[in-house]
């Protein structure tokens, strides 16, 4: 899938960048709500190997999980564990559609 380079939640647009590493140590992605920007890596921080594009794919949909949630002002937005297993969900439903 092609990580889009800008998108919009609710009245809000970010900025994506993929770059090679994600905004922080040990960090795949991250979302900025203040500088409304989404960032992905696309290697690891520790092992310097590149993700798979499934994984770069699953980090872009996991922070634009954070910015819905963060838009609608639900309380998930900060639960991890949720968020990390509905961005899988949804990157497989997206990966594997048939048009």
């Amino acid at each position: 899938m092609k990580i889009p380079r800008r998108i919009t939640v609710g009245k809000k647009k970010y900025d994506v960048v993929v770059c090679d590493r994600g905004p922080v140590k040990g960090a795949m992605g991250g979302v900025s709500y203040d500088n409304k920007l989404i960032t992905v890596g696309t290697r690891s921080w520790y092992s310097n190997k590149r993700f798979k594009q499934e994984t770069v794919t699953d980090t872009f949909w996991h922070e634009v999980t954070h910015a819905i949630l963060q838009d609608m002002g639900h309380k998930l937005e900060a639960d991890e564990k949720f968020v990390a297993a509905f961005a899988n969900r949804l990157t497989k439903v997206i990966t594997k559609a048939e048009f």
